[in-house]
């Protein structure tokens, strides 16, 4: 796959050029250091990857990435952790904390390839919103995430804990915050705590209160509050 690196510093684009070459399925076809040449540089070449910092000359690479008419698979590279989140609008597929690790090079590529190969013929098929993935960070943890992965999201006052196969990280965002950014057709907000997956429902059951009792494919249950359960029973159709 061609790739084209967008970095404002000479030795981090050579460290990440000599990283790269022990990965010969990608070929680097291109650098940049600011970002009117990075847009020139990605119009010109339309890479299958870019490796983007954020902080450039010009303007920030989601500035880059907002101008684009046609925008390639993203793999962040920048000193600081505090973007992270924002990495949630733009789908990119990692974000990687300089200097890059080349362990976690290696597993944001194959998360390129692995996507690439799952694509092959559905090129211009629309991207459904559970193929999203979302930037976790918890103390020194992070987890690149598939939305349709997440089964729940928890409110803790001005934290969210995110439930995702046997993690349970908490995130520095309300759950209005998150909920703004998720598919309503396929998330809910079943009680003022909690926004459920739907897709993760296993059975249903009534119990007191006119309330919904629901067991997850994960073994565990939630309660749907009064005021949600029409909603609930409209995107079920029950």
């Amino acid at each position: 796959m061609q790739a084209v690196i967008v970095e404002d510093s000479r030795l981090a684009r050579q460290e990440l050029r000599a990283l790269l070459r022990h990965h010969p399925e990608v070929v680097v076809t291109g650098e940049a250091g600011d970002a009117q040449s990075a847009l020139e540089l990605i119009r010109s070449i339309t890479p299958d990857l870019v490796f983007l910092d954020i902080h450039l000359p010009g303007k920030s690479g989601f500035e880059i990435l907002q101008e684009l008419e046609s925008v390639p698979e993203v793999i962040f590279t920048t000193a600081f952790d505090q973007y992270a989140l924002q990495a949630f609008e733009y789908n990119a597929l990692d974000y990687l904390l300089k200097p890059v690790v080349p362990s976690r090079l290696a597993q944001a590529i194959g998360k390129v390839t692995a996507k690439t190969v799952s694509s092959a013929g559905k090129a211009g098929a629309e991207i459904p919103g559970g193929e999203r993935r979302i930037f976790v960070k918890d103390g020194s943890k992070c987890w690149f995430v598939r939305l349709a992965d997440v089964r729940l999201f928890e409110s803790k006052g001005n934290y969210t804990r995110i439930y995702f196969g046997d993690q349970q990280p908490m995130v520095l965002r309300t759950l209005q915050q998150l909920e703004d950014g998720l598919d309503g057709n396929i998330f809910l907000r079943i009680n003022r705590q909690q926004i459920l997956n739907t897709r993760f429902v296993r059975s249903v059951s009534a119990c007191p209160g006119q309330r919904l009792l629901l067991e997850l494919a994960t073994g565990e249950t939630v309660e749907v509050s009064r005021r949600q359960v029409q909603r609930f029973q409209s995107i079920f159709r029950l």
